[in-house]
């Protein structure tokens, strides 16, 4: 299954912290409802709203690009089918332009003060 932000999906609890609840979606998909996402208001204990074991189905509100992390809410109950209409370009995508952006820069303007540095640091060392 193509995961997107916006998708209603279910689950099974899989394990629950004091921070959230981790769910399996299936097709080696795991998420967490973080406990600021479980329900509206203050949450005293996970333990009373979420059972390992238990189905829950829960909207997903954010993917990491990088990690492929799944962050779910079982408080938000509204789909945007805008953003479901959307297509993904393509998914975890590894285009990294900025290491190669302002390559002319790099170590050079470190280098070029590296003599000033060490004439400074000399001369700090040889007065302690």
């Amino acid at each position: 299954m193509n995961l997107k932000v916006g998708m209603k999906v279910k689950g099974v609890v899989t394990g629950i912290q004091p921070y959230g609840v981790f769910v399996d979606l299936g097709n080696q998909n795991q998420g967490l409802i973080h406990i600021s996402e479980c329900q509206a208001g203050y949450v005293e204990d996970l333990d009373r709203l979420f059972k390992v074991g238990q189905t829950v189905i829960s909207l997903i509100i954010d993917i990491d690009e990088y990690t492929g992390k799944i962050s779910l809410s079982t408080r938000s109950k509204e789909v945007n089918i805008d953003v479901l209409k959307e297509s993904v370009v393509s998914q975890f995508s590894r285009h990294h332009y900025w290491t190669n952006y302002r390559l002319d820069l790099g170590f050079s303007t470190l280098s070029k003060k590296r003599g000033e540095w060490l004439r400074e640091a000399e001369e700090f060392f040889s007065r302690i």
